[in-house]
């Protein structure tokens, strides 16, 4: 009797367990089947070079998660008007990831500062190299180590700013005593005033070409596609090649937004990150030509300078090494040493 008993309270048990793993199996296998859906925010206008990369990105994710984690890319600012907005929503688990400057991410990892100091590399391929190495990669690991809740899953080109003005610019002297219009900062200032020109702020980029029609400036600073699609060019017919800053962008992740996905998939969009890297360099080095074709057949003179004339750019620069680098001495040393 008892031995009966027994039996048919294992036969029992046996029964509601494999009931309870089936039903296990169909909620894990529903689960699996729902994809989730990211938002990320991209400030520039679709067709961008960074807006193919993260187009890219959302593609490649979809495809290797096998449609688990799907990414709606917004550009031209429909999720956040500026970049500054963009950190602070990822901060909040609200975005999920954005493409940003380097340049607002410093104020959380300082180091980013030493990447940015003007004329520190000497080529695009230079640049990658540092970024590609351990100094780029330990300053990725830096922002996740931070408190901030973001992951810096890898570097984009944003080009190289250049001088452009009304008149010829073709060294330092041609700079003296001109109306520069730069980027707020007191860095980009600096730079401008140990080239002897006067630093001018406060003016947006939609409005630098009016700017140098109505004589308030001489020139500007900005990349090639910039320089021809705001339309600057028409009224700063001279473009000096001189890359007196290279600003990386970082595609960013949110921590608190990705706790909505599994571990696996999250290796897995950390790896699509870093294949759209190649991808749109590529896309920058193309808008960079047509831009500068556009340019050319303006009519305007866009001048590369001498090694001599470039390294008296760069020993100007002097004085912002040591009010700004000081501190970073090590990396400014390993730059220096990376090929």
């Amino acid at each position: 009797m008892n031995r009966t008993i027994h039996i048919r309270a294992l036969i029992s048990a046996i029964a509601l367990s494999s009931s309870l793993i089936c039903s296990c199996a169909r909620n894990t296998s529903s689960i699996s089947k729902r994809p989730i859906t990211l938002r990320l925010s991209e400030v520039h206008s679709r067709g961008y070079p960074t807006a193919l990369a993260d187009e890219e990105f959302a593609r490649l994710v979809e495809e290797k998660t096998e449609g688990r984690v799907r990414i709606e890319v917004r550009t031209g600012g429909a999720l956040a008007e500026n970049e500054i907005d963009s950190i602070a929503a990822l901060k909040l688990g609200d975005l999920a990831f954005s493409r940003v400057s380097a340049a607002p991410v410093a104020e959380y990892v300082p180091k980013i500062n030493a990447i940015m100091l003007p004329y520190i590399y000497r080529s695009q391929e230079h640049m990658w190299n540092v970024l590609n190495g351990k100094i780029g990669q330990d300053i990725l690991s830096e922002i996740e180590q931070s408190p901030t809740g973001l992951i810096g899953l890898c570097y984009y080109d944003g080009g190289a700013r250049n001088f452009y003005m009304k008149g010829t610019v073709r060294s330092p002297k041609d700079l003296a005593g001109k109306r520069i219009r730069v980027q707020n900062g007191s860095m980009q200032s600096d730079m401008c005033k140990a080239l002897g020109a006067t630093p001018v702020t406060g003016i947006g980029m939609s409005h630098v070409r009016a700017a140098i029609e109505e004589g308030l400036i001489d020139g500007a600073e900005n990349n090639l596609p910039t320089y021809q699609s705001s339309g600057d060019y028409l009224s700063a017919p001279c473009y000096l090649l001189d890359s007196h800053t290279r600003i990386p962008e970082i595609l960013l992740a949110s921590k608190k937004a990705l706790t909505r996905v599994s571990p696996d998939d999250i290796a897995i969009i950390r790896k699509c990150a870093k294949e759209t890297q190649q991808f749109e360099i590529q896309k920058w080095l193309e808008q960079e030509r047509a831009s500068e074709q556009i340019v050319r057949n303006n009519g305007n003179e866009i001048i590369k300078p001498s090694p001599e004339v470039q390294a008296e750019f760069q020993n100007a620069m002097t004085p912002l090494y040591q009010k700004y680098g000081s501190q970073y001495s090590d990396i400014l040393t390993a730059i220096k040493n990376t090929n």
